[in-house]
């Protein structure tokens, strides 16, 4: 379960972070997370609940953002939504696309205080 380890990384960045402002409590916490980036949400969301039991993000409420996957058909410069790494451009059949979005996994902001 990779989920655990990039929790424990979000825990890690938001402590960074905290410390830089002087904070102690993160208030929210908002993360960007790409269909195309591997993370299981429900293994994601088991890891989260054990994970901040006693550290900075316990009682942090978080927001996550889905990032749709989209890709541009290296072919024919279609752009269209994906739901796989392997799909086709649907314009021409191609497979060479540049993946546009979706496979972002970052904290994208922190409220603290």
């Amino acid at each position: 379960m990779h989920e655990l380890s990039i929790v424990m990384s979000i825990i890690g960045i938001a402590g960074e972070q905290a410390k830089q402002a002087n904070a102690t409590i993160v208030d929210e916490i908002e993360l960007d997370i790409g269909t195309l980036s591997g993370i299981e949400m429900n293994a994601l969301d088991f890891a989260w609940d054990q994970a901040v039991k006693q550290t900075i993000l316990e009682n942090t409420e978080r927001k996550i953002n889905r990032i749709e996957a989209k890709a541009k058909c290296l072919d024919c410069e279609a752009e269209f939504n994906i739901q796989h790494l392997y799909d086709a451009c649907p314009v021409c059949g191609e497979h060479f696309l540049n993946i546009l979005q979706g496979k972002e996994l970052r904290v994208k902001s922190l409220v603290v205080s």
